[in-house]
Order: C-alpha cells, then sequence, then structure tokens
C-alpha cells in the first residue's frame, strides 16, 4: 500500500519545459522534500491515469507536470476522483500553474509549499462549452488560427511557419469576425478573437482587434507569444454567462487550454465548477 507521501507523475515529452534535465529535476525536488515518486507516467506513450489506477494503487496524489492541454485531458479524465491532483509548470506558458500558484512561483516554490502543508484542495471555477471545458483559458474566433503557426514552429516546419503565417494574418483581417450576443458588448462587426479567461468572480471576457498596420503586426506578434494581452484589446465584462457567434455566420473555431475544437456558428459559454479537487498554493487561484 502506498505511503501518505507517494505520487504519481505525470509527464509529456512535448510539453514546452519537459526535456529529460526538467523531469529529472522535478524528480529530485519531489525527493528533497519528502514526496516518494511510484510511478513515473510518459504520455503519449503510455496512457493517461484513471481513477481505477490510482485508487487501485493507494495514490491520493497526482502530480502532472506538463503543458495547459495534457493539464486539461488529464484533469477533466479525472473528473469524481477522490484524491488531488498537483499542477506543476511543465509547459510554455503554465497558465493553469500561475494561476493556482502565482505568477512567479517556481517548481521547487509549489513543491516545498505543498511538503510543508500550504497547499489547499479546491475546486476552481471553469469555462463551459459542448466540447468540454477551460481550466486556464478559452480562446474563441479565427485568431485561434495562430496556434498551427506555433506548433510548426515547435517543429521547424518552414513550409508550414510561412503558409501558416500568411493564412493567420488573413484570418484576422478578414470577414469571419466573432461578437458577442447575449448580453451584446463590443462592436457588432465583431472581432478576430475573444478570450474567456475563468476566475473565481467570474469570467473576464476580452476582445482582441487588429485595425490598421501597426495592430495587425502587435495583435500577430501577441498571438504567436500566446501573451495575448500584449496585443490591442478590450475588456467586455466579468460574466457568469455569454453567447458568441459569427458574423458571416460560419463555424466558431476555439482553443481549449490550447487545444483545437470547433462549434456551430452560435454558442454559449459558462462558469462551472471544477469537479476533482486541485491543490493551489496562492490566495488568488
Amino acid at each position: 500500500m502506498a505511503s501518505d507521501n507517494s505520487i504519481w507523475l505525470l509527464t509529456n515529452a512535448r510539453s514546452g519545459s519537459n526535456s529529460a534535465q526538467a523531469i529529472d529535476l522535478t524528480e529530485e525536488q519531489c525527493d528533497r522534500h519528502g514526496f516518494c515518486v511510484e510511478r513515473k507516467i510518459c504520455f503519449p506513450d503510455e496512457d493517461l491515469p484513471t481513477a481505477a489506477d490510482l485508487d487501485r494503487a493507494g495514490i491520493t496524489r497526482l502530480a502532472i507536470f506538463t503543458g495547459d492541454g495534457t493539464l486539461n485531458a488529464a484533469i477533466t479524465s479525472l473528473y469524481g476522483w477522490s484524491g488531488a491532483i498537483a499542477v506543476l509548470p511543465g509547459g510554455t506558458m503554465n497558465l493553469l500553474s500561475k494561476r493556482l500558484h502565482g505568477v512567479d512561483a517556481s517548481l521547487e516554490d509549489i513543491i516545498a509549499r505543498m511538503a510543508s502543508g500550504a497547499a489547499k484542495r479546491v475546486r476552481p471555477q471553469i469555462t463551459r462549452c459542448a466540447p468540454g471545458d477551460a481550466l486556464a483559458g478559452l480562446l474563441v474566433g479565427p485568431g485561434t488560427s495562430w496556434a498551427g503557426v506555433r506548433e510548426s514552429m515547435r517543429d521547424f516546419d518552414i513550409a508550414g511557419i510561412a503558409e501558416g503565417t500568411s493564412e493567420a494574418i488573413a484570418d484576422i483581417t478578414g470577414e469571419s469576425m466573432v461578437r458577442c450576443v447575449e448580453p451584446e458588448r463590443g462592436r457588432n462587426e465583431g472581432f478576430p478573437l475573444i478570450e474567456l479567461s475563468p476566475g473565481h468572480r467570474g469570467m473576464h471576457v476580452d476582445a482582441f482587434h487588429a485595425e490598421g498596420t501597426g495592430e495587425v503586426l502587435s495583435q500577430s506578434l501577441a498571438l504567436l507569444k500566446r501573451n495575448f494581452r500584449e496585443g490591442p484589446h478590450t475588456r467586455l465584462g466579468l460574466l457568469d454567462e455569454v453567447t458568441l457567434e459569427t458574423v458571416d455566420g460560419s463555424p466558431l473555431p476555439i482553443l481549449i487550454d490550447g487545444e483545437p475544437a470547433e462549434l456551430g456558428p452560435r454558442a454559449q459559454f459558462t462558469m462551472a465548477s471544477c469537479e476533482v479537487d486541485l491543490l493551489a498554493t496562492h490566495h488568488g487561484y
């Protein structure tokens, strides 16, 4: 039977910070602070752990050292599990880790806080839509096409970068914009991208625009870096529920914690609670 300090560690070799050295460092930090890594799971070479797998092994804590996309898949697949999940910064942006532990918390900070008992089990607010739940953030609109450019850059696909960049710029300056219709917020002609960020007081709804050469370049760079708020944008509200639609009736492209999906031309997004406990070490989760 596993001890109280036994954990399983989930990693992903394609996540931004998941080098072999970084994974070794994570295990060293766990060991230094009294946690015993009973099993290391390397996704996608191995399947995500199920609640039954964890319960059978007597594991009550799962540490996940991956990017936001794999975090989303692993956490939502464990809805209903009685254990707790420790989110570690193993990706490029680490938005969920920053939400739970603070913007400046390092890997060592987080593990040390958990070891000292400074972590609280929480079920943070999330953004829900038909394809799934966003734990860190949800993007809607043609500006999501920049995600494909980033993938090409990660794979060093020069042709893909060139083609994707041209298409992405055309998308954020084209006719297929997205607008906020319930409640009516912002401009009727819509925006190339709307971001829905869950928080404990509601969804922050931000609309990003690209008008004129300067804004197009600024917005393109911000989207490419995934630092969306560096681009020109407008806060539309702090809402519990919102309906978005495309201006031209085309499908709504979305990114759920960085992973692509598609909805019909009009879709509703609501606040909900995460359905499994996460460990938070920061008051502003």
